[in-house]
């Protein structure tokens, strides 16, 4: 269930009307000056928050492209402008205001233009403008539009990725007369995945391929499908992007990453590979091979000595050490950096002289940016309360993008050495001055086996420590995802803190940041030691004065659904409510129903149906759904229907569940949403439900609450 590439998990929401064709008459979405009737954060405020998205650094090092995302709540839709600025932050300007979504947007090596993609023209097409917005043109004319991009350091090549459809040859005829049928012949595993399917007309299945084409600077030619025929995706599903591609500076190969396996394969596997094109005898090599876990986002250097990128270890294992490996294509030698450091990297970036890595890292509570010397010295560079998700270097400094529980992203400039950080923008200053938001506490906590739990907790605006106040057990997904300084737009610790909640989010056994042994605990162990965390964080803070030990909730999503269900049955009359929201209730089932068999072998331990399997019968035999004989407490549960990593029969078996028991119960059912909850009037309807919700169970009437303990 984690999110494997975790630096889209943003842009994914981002990108969910990006490819729509849009009509000249359609409005243009951007920012609205509001003037707020409240101090707390709604769902409304919250859905009109801009969102920066991801950032390019220009060629020679003197400016900034990025985007900004606004969404209107009325239209139920987003869409998202470039913008450009100094390193500096000065000269700020927008240079798209159109209807369409500007998408995959890079600088063109020589550094006087901006590449882009953009379905103005109707399908999705690469785009090209001057720096300062003016000189639009459209310079290809691929037939049923593109889905990402990127050109050679050179100008000369551009290699793309799009959508392809392979005849099932032996289901020609079987729909011959039969215009209405709508049924799927399905001959193989990972039909579905995510939220899409495969087969999408009839005898034929979807995929994304690889295609390098000319670029004469005008348009493309000589087109060239290097996946013709193959049965696997570029760039890999779910989380599709071009950072699984890097050109050579030399612009005669480039390295890619993909996972060529298909059906049973696929769905039990994590062992994806760094491949290698040759543009001349247009051929690929598996560079990766023996290394049997995840391979992804290859980076060469800019002497192109050096082929970086982050790799795991094991087999089917989706949150292994992701390490960071280095191949000198002089020497022809291989080290793993990372060795002795124990935490997971992402978001690789060479420095100018092709010397040392950028990277961030989850670290203890936080996410910071690291440097690695190829001497093998690593250098921390930040330090703070705040999560750091992307880096690119700047002369002698470094851009970097920042978020923290009071802040939504924006972009800041470091010293590359290290240091005080300086914010460049504030795209949402105007309404966050509007707003009074929680405090946070940073406070570690003794585990039943003796170890600290560093457990953030939240205060509501206003907060008065004379008063009682409510709280919340915030129950982490993933599992392997961290609890860190995170700005989230539907699990927003300020927009449950608003709600007058205090909230505590503990770093449970199985989160990253606090070393492997942390994080690889939970493997087998759902029932187990994450669980106590759980409680012993919510026993100890439920002893602070401002707590009403009364008038406790527990709330989660995917893992953190599945830890509601599991505590609704253990919790001890701790709880007066619970949410629920897409998690596993019955794990045999979920097992047989999931697209990605490789999670459930290796975190529930096996198929339930392996009887000499003691780590697999303890995950089945302790399912939530074997104790809802002791449940007793309201539960909401919430699902969506193209969830395909947690199918929505999970969430309606809860329900059901619950209403047979007669337990107060209530179903938010969104049949066009997938794991995620992202278009905007179904998250207004999601929060206004989930604060309804706990407001009845767990605020006392007036008069009623104690006024102190």
């Amino acid at each position: 269930m984690k999110n494997y590439v975790l630096i889209l998990v943003i842009g994914i929401s981002l990108l969910v009307f990006s490819c729509k064709t849009v009509t000249k008459d359609e409005p243009v979405i951007g920012k609205k000056e509001l003037k707020l009737d409240t101090d707390r954060l709604t769902p409304e405020t919250l859905w009109s928050l801009g969102r920066v998205g991801e950032f390019r650094v220009s060629p020679d090092r003197k400016q900034v492209l990025f985007s900004i995302t606004y969404y209107d709540i009325p239209l139920n839709k987003g869409n998202r402008d470039l913008y450009i600025m100094s390193v500096d932050g000065s000269g700020l300007k927008q240079i798209t205001r159109t209807p369409e979504n500007e998408f995959n947007y890079v600088w063109h090596p020589e550094g006087k233009k901006i590449m882009y993609l953009s379905a103005a023209g109707g399908s999705a097409q690469i785009w090209e403008m001057n720096p300062d917005g003016s000189g639009k043109k459209k310079v290809s004319d691929i037939e049923g539009g593109i889905d990402g991009f990127s050109i050679s350091p050179d100008g000369k090549k551009i290699a793309y990725s799009k959508e392809v459809f392979l005849v099932e040859k032996d289901l020609i005829g079987h729909y011959d007369g039969l215009p209405l049928a709508q049924g799927r012949v399905i001959n193989r595993m990972m039909f579905r995945h995510w939220d899409a399917w495969r087969n999408k007309d009839q005898w034929k299945e979807a995929y994304s391929h690889l295609f390098v084409a000319d670029f004469d600077g005008r348009q493309l030619s000589n087109d060239h499908n290097i996946m013709d025929g193959e049965t696997w995706d570029f760039p890999m599903r779910p989380f599709w992007g071009m950072e699984q591609l890097s050109w050579h500076p030399n612009s005669k190969m480039f390295a890619y990453s993909c996972k060529k396996k298909e059906s049973k394969a696929f769905a039990v596997s994590t062992n994806s590979d760094i491949y290698l094109y040759n543009l001349d005898i247009k051929q690929s090599t598996n560079f990766s091979h023996g290394i049997m876990g995840f391979d992804l986002s290859p980076v060469y250097s800019p002497d192109g000595r050096y082929l970086a990128w982050t790799s795991m270890e094991r087999d089917g294992y989706e949150s292994d050490k992701n390490r960071l490996m280095v191949f000198d294509l002089v020497k022809n030698s291989r080290v793993d950096y990372t060795q002795y450091f124990d935490q997971d990297v992402d978001n690789l970036v060479w420095s100018d002289d092709s010397k040392s890595i950028f990277f961030v890292a989850y670290w203890y509570g936080s996410k910071e940016i690291f440097n690695l010397n190829l001497n093998g010295t690593f250098t921390q560079l930040t330090s703070g309360i705040h999560d750091y998700t992307a880096v690119q270097p700047a002369g002698d400094r470094l851009i970097a993008s920042k978020m923290n529980m009071m802040l939504p992203t924006e972009l800041f400039s470091v010293p590359a050495a290290g240091g005080k950080d300086t914010q460049l923008t504030f795209t949402n200053k105007d309404i966050l001055y509007q707003l009074t938001l929680g405090s946070v506490e940073k406070r570690w906590i003794e585990t039943t086996d003796n170890k600290k739990m560093l457990t953030w907790i939240i205060y509501p605006p206003h907060f008065d420590e004379r008063k009682l106040y409510s709280v919340l057990l915030f129950c982490q997904g993933g599992p392997q995802n961290a609890v860190s300084q995170n700005w989230h737009y539907r699990w927003n610790f300020q927009i449950m803190a608003a709600n007058d909640y205090i909230i505590v989010a503990p770093n449970r056994r199985g989160v990253p940041g606090f070393g492997q042994e942390w994080k690889e605990q939970i493997s087998g162990d759902y029932s187990g030691q994450n669980m106590k965390d759980l409680l012993t964080a919510i026993d100890i803070v439920s002893k602070d004065p401002a707590v009403d030990d009364e008038y406790m909730g527990a709330v989660g999503a995917s893992y953190g659904g599945y830890s509601v269900f599991w505590l609704a049955g253990h919790h001890n009359k701790r709880f007066r409510a619970f949410i629920a929201h897409d998690g596993m209730f019955n794990l045999e089932s979920a097992y047989l129903e999931t697209d990605e068999q490789w999670f459930m072998n290796w975190d529930l331990g096996g198929p339930p149906w392996d009887k000499n399997n003691p780590v697999a019968q303890r995950s089945y035999a302790t399912s939530p759904h074997h104790f809802v004989a002791n449940w007793n407490t309201p539960i909401l549960i919430s699902h969506g229907e193209k969830d395909y990593r947690v199918v929505a029969t999970q969430g309606l078996m809860a329900f059901n569940a619950a209403q047979l028991l007669n337990v107060p119960s209530q179903l938010i059912y969104f049949p066009d949403e997938n794991h995620w909850v992202l278009k905007p009037q179904n998250g207004i309807l999601w929060q206004r439900t989930y604060f309804t919700w706990l407001d009845s169970w767990l605020k006392p009437p007036p008069g009623v609450r104690r006024k102190s303990k």
